[in-house]
C-alpha cells in the first residue's frame, strides 16, 4: 500500500471495454508527513475520491481484489480516502 495524493484525471475514450465507467486518477506519492515523493501513478477509484485528498492505493494482484476491480486490467486502485495520519 502506499500513501499518495490526486494530482490529476485521465481521460481515455478509447480503453479495454473492462475500464468503461472506471475513474483514472493520477496520483502522487506522499510520505507519512505529507511531503511529495518521486513519480506518479495512474489508478483506479474504487471510493470516489476527488483531487487534492490523500488516499491508500494499492498494486499488482492487490489492485484487482478492490471492490469492482475483479477482471479488470488494473495495476492501482485507490482503496481508501486517508482522514489523518498519525506517526509515533
Amino acid at each position: 500500500m502506499i500513501l499518495a495524493r490526486v494530482v490529476g484525471t485521465v481521460v481515455a475514450t478509447r480503453k479495454d471495454p473492462r475500464l468503461e465507467g472506471k475513474k483514472l486518477l493520477i496520483l502522487k506519492p506522499v510520505s507519512p508527513d505529507g511531503k511529495d515523493e518521486n513519480g506518479y501513478v495512474v489508478s483506479v477509484d474504487t471510493v470516489g475520491s476527488g483531487i487534492g485528498e490523500r488516499v491508500i492505493a494499492v498494486a499488482g494482484s492487490s489492485a484487482r481484489f478492490a471492490e469492482g476491480c475483479k477482471d479488470t486490467p488494473a495495476d492501482n486502485a485507490i482503496i481508501g480516502i486517508v482522514d489523518e495520519v498519525h506517526l509515533d
